[in-house]
């Protein structure tokens, strides 16, 4: 934890701003962006502190969006997905719109119902760069895409992979009604099983992009 500056005073929590939710260190945080048209900013506080105006402040570490990164959004990025970047900042505390939760992928899906504070995260980000870690990840179905959890998927009873049903020229309401199934390689008596194929996630070495690291509220 970043040690506290001269003239500031560590504090416990913060309450928002018209509500009685208290924010800690820990707790994952909606913040309010400059452009009121974009939606929030998501971060995870690492300190609550007053300066010697008895301002509070928070020491973040943001979230980013996959539009945010340096690859952009792909096919597998689900809508609630964010990465843990290694950007930190210090906001106002009256920035703070609410609270909400980034949960790990796994769990995130076993949810039952996502809430629009729910939020998920399986990279991490170096901003500097756009590296993930971890750079490269397990894909499914024949299109060799990494999951997202937005699409519907149906398993193969025989070598047990997962597809998406356009993939394998079925509707989705058609392999909601399947009882089971088998994908064209296991009906084929094609019982060799398939290596786990992994997809890179970071952008090509060769990419010239590198923006700089900016600020992400007032």
């Amino acid at each position: 934890m970043a040690k506290t500056r001269p003239g500031r005073k560590d504090m416990d929590s913060y309450t928002i701003k018209g509500t009685n939710k208290i924010v800690r260190a820990g707790d994952c945080v909606l913040m309010r962006p400059l452009d009121t048209t974009k939606p929030p900013y998501v971060a995870r506080v690492e300190k609550v502190e007053y300066d010697n105006r008895n301002n509070a402040k928070v020491r973040v570490r943001w979230y980013y969006r996959p539009e945010e990164s340096i690859g952009g959004r792909r096919q597998f990025h689900g809508v609630k997905e964010l990465f843990l970047s290694d950007h930190y900042d210090t906001q106002s505390a009256h920035t703070i719109e609410g609270k909400c939760v980034v949960h790990s992928f796994k769990n995130y899906t076993k949810l039952e119902n996502v809430a629009s504070e729910d939020y998920y995260c399986r990279f991490e980000y170096k901003a500097s760069t756009g590296a993930f870690t971890p750079d490269r990840v397990a894909v499914y179905c024949k299109c060799e895409m990494p999951y997202n959890p937005d699409d519907l998927m149906v398993q193969c009873e025989g070598c047990k992979d997962w597809y998406h049903p356009a993939c394998m020229g079925m509707t989705i309401e058609e392999a909601k009604k399947l009882e089971h199934f088998v994908c064209s390689e296991c009906s084929s008596d094609d019982d060799l099983k398939k290596p786990q194929a992994t997809f890179s996630v970071s952008p090509g070495a060769d990419s010239k992009v590198s923006p700089k690291r900016r600020k992400r509220g007032p």
